[in-house]
C-alpha cells in the first residue's frame, strides 16, 4: 500500500517548523488515501539525543499527527542497506574513495559543479594506489554516477533540476551514507509521497537516479514530491533550537498549549483552527502558501497567550516587512 512518512533525526525536540512540516505530511498523506510512516534517520549516532524520539512522537501526537506503523529506525537495518551496495557493486557502480572533506572542498572541479560536488579524484586509482591510501584511512564508498544533474518533479516546486555526483553510499566507518538509506527505506517501505523542507530539494534528483539504478524507472518515477516553505526567524534565516520558545515543551513553559500551536500551524496554511481532522476537508495542496513563515518566538508565545490570530497577523506582518526591506 502506498504510503507517506516524516523522517526527523532523533538529536533533541521538534521545533515549530519541523511540527509543521510534519503536519503537513500528515495532511498531504491523509489527504491521497496513503498511509504514514515515521522513520527515525539515526544513524549518526554523535548526533542522537537520550529520550528525543520519544519526546518527538509524543510532541506530534498532542497536535494530532497518527501514524500508520510503528517507528523504524535506520539504526536497525545495516544490513539492508549493504544488502543495496553489494547489489551495485555487482554492477560495476560502486568504488573507494579516500577524500576528507578538506580535500574535497580544496579540490579543483568545472566551473558548473555547485559547491561541495564531488570532483571525481578516486574514481579512477588503480589497485595499487587504492591499496597505498587504504593504509593510511579507510575508504567510504560513492557510487560511479553515469548522469551530470536529474530532475523531478515536484507538486509545489515544479521541475527541480540539480546536480547528480558520486554521492557517498557508505561512510568510511562503515555505516549507511543518508541518500542510500533514505532510498532503500522509502522503496521498502512503500514510500512514493515525499513530503520534506523545502532545502532538501535539491536532494531529490540524486535520490531519484539512485532509486531508479537499485528498483527501476518506474520505482523511481511514481514517486510525488511536495518541499514545503520553510519556518524562519525575525531575520529570515531557518528556525533553529537557538532561538528562543521554538518547541512545544519551551511554548507550554510560557503557558501556551499544545492546541494553540496546533492552531496558528493551520492558520499559516490557510486552514482553519481546529482539528487535523476537521482541516483536512479544507486541505488542497494548489492553496497552500509557497512563501517561507517567520516566527518570532517571543512575540508569538505572547500574541498566542492572547489568541492564535494574533499570532498569525504577526508573523504575516514580518514576512511582508521582510519583502520590503530585500
Amino acid at each position: 500500500m502506498s504510503a507517506g512518512r516524516y523522517a526527523p533525526s532523533p538529536s533533541g525536540d521538534l521545533h515549530v517548523g519541523n511540527l509543521r512540516t510534519a503536519m503537513l505530511a500528515w495532511l498531504f498523506a491523509a489527504g491521497s488515501g496513503r498511509r504514514l510512516l515515521l522513520r527515525y534517520e539515526d544513524l549518526d549516532a554523535s548526533r542522537t539525543v537520550e529520550g528525543s524520539a520519544q519526546r518527538q512522537l509524543a510532541d506530534m501526537t498532542a497536535l494530532g499527527i497518527t501514524f500508520d506503523a510503528e517507528p523504524l529506525r535506520q539504526s536497525q537495518r545495516q544490513t539492508i542497506y549493504d544488502d543495496a551496495v553489494a547489489q551495485l557493486a555487482d554492477r560495476g557502480l560502486v568504488y573507494e574513495c579516500y577524500c576528507t572533506r578538506r580535500e574535497i572542498q580544496d579540490a579543483p572541479r568545472a566551473p558548473h559543479a555547485p559547491p561541495g560536488a564531488y570532483p571525481g579524484t578516486c574514481r579512477t586509482l588503480s589497485a595499487a594506489e587504492r591499496e597505498q591510501r587504504r593504509a593510511h584511512r579507510a575508504p567510504a564508498l560513492r557510487l560511479r554516477s553515469a548522469v551530470d544533474e536529474g530532475a523531478v518533479y515536484d507538486h509545489l516546486l515544479g521541475e527541480v533540476r540539480a546536480a547528480v555526483d558520486d554521492l557517498v553510499l557508505v561512510r568510511n566507518d562503515g555505516a549507511a551514507a543518508y541518500h542510500l538509506a533514505v532510498v532503500v527505506d522509502d522503496h521498502l517501505t512503500g514510500v512514493d509521497q515525499v513530503v520534506r523542507a523545502e532545502d532538501l530539494a535539491d536532494s531529490a534528483p540524486r535520490q531519484a537516479y539512485l532509486r531508479r539504478l537499485l528498483y527501476g524507472a518506474q520505482a523511481a518515477e511514481q514517486v510525488q514530491y511536495a518541499h514545503v516553505p520553510l519556518v524562519v526567524n525575525a531575520a529570515g534565516k531557518r528556525l533553529a533550537k537557538r532561538d528562543g520558545a521554538v518547541t512545544l515543551s519551551e511554548l507550554a513553559g510560557q503557558g501556551v498549549s499544545a492546541e494553540q500551536v496546533r492552531d496558528v500551524l493551520l492558520e499559516s496554511l490557510g486552514l482553519p483552527a481546529d482539528t487535523l481532522e476537521q482541516a483536512l476537508a479544507r486541505f488542497d495542496p494548489a492553496g497552500l502558501p509557497r512563501a517561507p513563515w517567520v516566527w518570532n518566538p517571543e512575540v508569538a508565545a505572547h500574541s498566542l497567550n492572547q489568541g492564535s490570530m494574533m499570532s498569525l497577523d504577526f508573523t504575516r506582518q514580518s514576512r511582508s516587512q521582510q519583502s520590503k526591506g530585500a
